[in-house]
């Protein structure tokens, strides 16, 4: 099977980074929020505009160094006191400058929102702009957080889409080599026999080859060219076996306008004649059902045991290619409750049941 023109999509591509446009569109609304509000208190929008024009700079410049520089070098490398400490005079610097600029640039009474008039640095003075500090601090703080976390969750759900894709796209094109391996070795045992089944299986097999070189790029396939492919499967062991197989197929239900995973059924079928009919002497029987229902396939395939191989089908394909891989593409493909796989022997059959969810 061809996968040199599968693409992986690109595990990043998605994720926008922060731009200076956010930056500015952020600040800006916080500004004209902050100084409608203080202004409104004050009963003073003049003082209020005059006031953000300083507190703001000093906002911004504390936030950026504590989001790109404290937190990274201090926070995240665990050396929590010195980030305290720095911090902590960060504020203190700050305090000094607000007071001085809204002392000699503003008004002399720098806390006209406190509980008293002052002119110079007071404890409760500086206790309140430390924490009012903190307050804008901690909330930029928490928006780059959650827009990190959000960036690095979009960033492991892209890596593991691409890994769940790559390993999906593996498994797929395992079922082709192996499928044709085994066609391949058929049709030498005919050639040996010089019979003239030779050219019509060959036939077939070069439409079967079509249909997985080309049809099958998809994670999901349309269910009609998927029982197509199994019909011309079921021709091609037909003209090999002749008048000794017997194919009771029905198929009830609108299977139009319906997907599934590509090559998904096959193995099942191919699973049916490599263990039951490849085996048998005589007359084979194989039914196999397609029920379409409430949004979801009911597929059943059941084929013969041959007493000297009997329990050992489902030993011999759980640990090859076959089932095996079909179990992996399931529990890769499909959600747990969009899928529900059978596997039994009873009274020399073996039977497989699948019900799954058509997308």
């Amino acid at each position: 099977m061809s996968v040199t023109n599968y693409k992986v999509s690109s595990v990043s591509s998605n994720i926008r980074e922060i731009s200076l446009r956010h930056h500015i569109i952020f600040w800006s609304l916080y500004f004209m929020f902050n100084t409608l509000r203080w202004g409104s208190y004050f009963g003073d929008y003049s003082y209020s505009l005059k006031t953000n024009l300083i507190g703001f700079p000093i906002h911004m410049t504390l936030c950026y160094l504590n989001v790109y520089v404290f937190m990274p070098k201090f926070v995240f490398k665990k050396k929590y006191l010195a980030y305290i400490s720095l911090l902590v005079t960060s504020l203190f610097v700050m305090l000094l400058v607000k007071f001085n600029l809204t002392y000699y640039l503003v008004s002399e009474n720098v806390w006209p929102e406190g509980t008293e008039v002052i002119s110079k640095l007071t404890f409760n003075y500086s206790v309140d702009m430390m924490i009012g500090e903190l307050y804008v601090i901690t909330f930029v703080t928490a928006i780059k957080i959650t827009m990190d976390w959000l960036k690095e969750h979009k960033r492991v759900t892209d890596l593991e889409k691409a890994k769940l894709e790559t390993e999906l796209l593996f498994l797929r094109t395992q079922i082709s080599p192996h499928f044709f391996f085994n066609t391949l070795n058929n049709i030498y045992s005919l050639s040996l026999e010089n019979s003239n089944k030779t050219s019509k299986i060959i036939l077939k097999l070069s439409e079967l080859m079509r249909y997985f070189l080309y049809e099958t790029k998809k994670n999901k396939q349309s269910l009609e060219k998927e029982v197509l492919s199994i019909q011309n499967y079921l021709e091609l062991e037909r003209i090999r076996f002749d008048e000794n197989l017997e194919i009771n197929m029905d198929i009830s239900g609108d299977i139009q306008n319906k997907k599934i995973a590509p090559m998904l059924l096959l193995s099942f079928i191919e699973n049916a004649f490599k263990h039951g009919a490849n085996k048998n002497i005589g007359k084979i029987k194989i039914d196999i059902d397609f029920l379409i229902k409430d949004g979801f396939l009911y597929f059943t395939i059941a084929n013969p045991i041959p007493s000297k191989d009997h329990g050992s089908q489902q030993k011999n394909t759980s640990g090859g290619i076959g089932l095996e891989n079909v179990k992996k593409r399931l529990a890769l493909g499909y959600k747990k409750n969009e899928y529900d796989l059978k596997i039994e022997e009873k009274n020399n059959v073996f039977k497989v049941a699948l019900k799954i969810k058509l997308k």
